[in-house]
């Protein structure tokens, strides 16, 4: 197979895999209604595969527990000359995402425990990444593909090793990562996708002029967005989550055989096992005590 820098694109047909947000945790505190949240992602949608007649368009649902295909524009196209207008495009998303919505749920009341109200972003990057693959394979010439991810739920720092593979594969492959974050406060994680791949992050000021935000930054093919001022991202936060308690931390101690972070010190890694000499312990308490001392 050939590298992605060596293949041909077209240069204004775009494959859009849209990461939808589903999580009812944070849609009922949510001050958007998940209807009208729908609206606006539906005519933007829309929007995309009137843009240019090759563009593809596929909706993967995150969920509290699962995530799931819900939408493919090149499916419902193959199925009949009007399978891809508005009317097709709202009423086969709809009922997939309901019967996604029912099943996630069903899991949900299944799993004990509250748990985190965080969605399964890192599931859902996976499906968009091996997605991407399978049309870097279909030949070399394809749609320039990117991820947009529409989240509202808080990060899960249990997600971090996950969704940092995500990233780090999507930027070997040169795909993009957009964020538009419409949850009270900005997400690392996305923050972090979109910095690192290239990608736009955006944190809506007004939700209810979302379509508005989602038309005119994340509308665009990536052969026009070098004509355009896109938001940039300003104060990226790169804390990154501890590997034994999951908890986003600003000091830790670092493996250095596996990288792995840990918020206090080990005299073994739980990751690859390598046992940290006395040297490192030693090393790790004098780090503390000139910190402490600064400090004071």
């Amino acid at each position: 197979m050939a590298s992605v820098a060596s293949k041909l694109y077209a240069d204004d047909v775009s494959l859009v895999m849209v990461l939808l947000d589903t999580n009812p945790l944070f849609w009922s505190s949510s001050s958007l209604p998940f209807s009208n949240f729908l609206s606006h992602v539906l005519s933007f949608l829309n929007s995309i595969l009137l843009l240019n007649q090759f563009n593809q368009v596929v909706v993967i649902a995150s969920g509290y527990n699962s995530c799931d295909y819900i939408y493919d524009s090149s499916l419902a196209t193959n199925q009949g000359s009007d399978s891809g207008k508005m009317p097709a495009l709202c009423s086969n998303l709809l009922q997939k995402l309901e019967e996604f919505v029912i099943r996630d749920e069903q899991l949900r009341k299944e799993v004990s425990g509250d748990g985190l109200p965080s969605s399964m972003l890192s599931g859902s990057l996976s499906m968009a990444l091996c997605y991407i693959q399978k049309v870097f394979r279909s030949g070399p010439l394809h749609p320039q593909p990117r991820i947009l991810c529409l989240q509202g739920s808080p990060d899960g720092p249990e997600q971090y090793v996950a969704i940092m593979n995500a990233i780090f594969s999507a930027q070997r492959s040169m795909v993009p990562i957009d964020s538009c974050y419409i949850g009270s406060n900005n997400s690392a994680f996305l923050q972090q996708a979109s910095y690192i791949t290239g990608g736009v992050y955006l944190k809506p000021q007004q939700l209810e002029g979302l379509f508005q935000y989602l038309s005119t930054v994340f509308a665009t093919d990536l052969q026009s967005r070098s004509f355009l001022q896109l938001p940039k991202s300003v104060g990226v936060d790169f804390r990154a989550s501890c590997f034994c308690h999951k908890k986003t931390i600003d000091m830790g101690y670092v493996c250095s055989v596996c990288l792995s972070i840990f918020c206090k010190h080990h005299k073994k890694c739980s990751t690859c096992g390598s046992v940290f000499g006395q040297a490192q312990s030693d090393a790790s308490t004098a780090s503390n005590r000139k910190r402490k001392t600064s400090e004071t």
